[in-house]
């Protein structure tokens, strides 16, 4: 027969339980302003061929960083100062901006993962050594959760799949469509625009919850 305190106990059990079972589920999310990735021949064109990509500090993902070089992004009907550069260089120059920006800017930007480039439209870069004009590469950056292998397993997910997400809070919401990214060189982190991620009151480090997938 149970004691008062062998149920306390069970009760108290139960309930470590369950919030591991919660922690077990929780994503770690990354707010992502508007920035550029360059290729190093257009880096060269705008900064000098004798420019080297600097790094202010590191980002959460392995072997990328913010560099301290900025450009200026002009579009049709605006322009957008101080645009941070993201490290390291790529083959193709890629311009992440949110949809407001594509107002400010004259452009309209397709939701796109990233390096899904065909199609999208361009505008022109400029920095302190000359300017670069890019005929396509503006995109706004599909929401996305990059996973180690590991963490694919554990949220039983391959690349590719589309998920559920769940903010919780007072402006809590629920993110469909996400975009699962497995890699060995990745840790587990889900990626919103700004305007996803006010649109929720989020903030960088904040813990969102895994859903379902799609």
């Amino acid at each position: 027969m149970d004691t008062n305190e062998d149920r306390l106990a069970k009760v108290i059990a139960g309930k470590i339980v369950e919030a591991m079972r919660g922690f077990s589920r929780s994503i770690p999310v990354a707010l992502s302003n508007r920035h550029v990735h360059l290729s190093a021949g257009d880096f060269a064109a705008l900064f000098g061929l004798s420019a080297v990509l600097t790094k202010l500090r590191d980002l959460s993902q392995p072997g990328q960083f913010v560099a301290r070089e900025t450009v200026t992004l002009l579009g049709p009907k605006g322009s957008i100062e101080g645009v941070r550069i993201l490290g390291p260089f790529r083959r193709q120059s890629q311009v992440e901006i949110s949809l407001a920006d594509g107002y400010r800017l004259g452009v309209k930007p397709p939701v796109r993962d990233s390096g899904e480039l065909e199609g999208t439209p361009g505008l022109i870069l400029a920095g302190p050594a000359g300017r670069v004009e890019l005929p396509s590469g503006v995109i706004c950056a599909a929401r996305h959760i990059h996973m180690h292998p590991r963490d694919a397993a554990w949220f039983k997910v391959s690349d590719r799949d589309l998920v559920s997400v769940r903010a919780g809070g007072r402006r809590g919401l629920t993110f469909d469509n996400v975009l699962v990214r497995v890699s060995s060189d990745f840790r587990l982190e889900m990626h919103l625009d700004l305007e996803e991620g006010n649109a929720a009151a989020l903030q960088n480090g904040d813990m969102v919850q895994f859903v379902e997938r799609r």
